[in-house]
């Protein structure tokens, strides 16, 4: 299927660079607030990683910064006591997780349970069939 020409994706130099990340933080701290979500992930690059955590601080919300790469991070926020489970489980790189790490992960995020449970089944298939050969 051809792809039209004039369609250009968003400048980010012309929202400041930071601009999108800041909206979604604060979309993602409208949800935290009202209790739709205990906790939250996103994945930023550094630099945006320092301003999101300087908003979180300022309006104190706890945070754990995880380190994915040089240039990127993910940045969990919440419930002090997520944060607090996020800091004990996540040690290594999430697709590194156990399938009870990363099942508990998942469901401190908000996502959907029954999802959460066919791929917990998938992942520790997976890992039995492994372990097997």
């Amino acid at each position: 299927m051809d792809q039209p020409t004039d369609v250009m994706p968003p400048d980010r130099s012309a929202h400041d660079g930071l601009a999108m990340p800041v909206h979604l933080l604060g979309h993602h701290l409208y949800e935290y607030s009202k209790g739709v979500r205990p906790m939250i992930m996103m994945t930023l690059s550094t630099r945006d990683a320092d301003t999101v955590t300087r908003k979180l601080a300022e309006r104190f919300v706890d945070y754990h910064v995880q380190m994915v790469t040089e240039a990127k991070v993910n940045v969990f926020f919440g419930n002090p006591s997520c944060v607090a489970m996020v800091r004990s489980v996540v040690r290594k790189p999430l697709n590194q997780l156990t399938p009870e790490e990363d099942f508990i992960l998942g469901t401190l995020l908000g996502y959907d349970r029954e999802q959460q449970c066919r791929r917990f089944l998938a992942m520790a298939q997976a890992r039995r069939s492994g372990a097997a050969t």
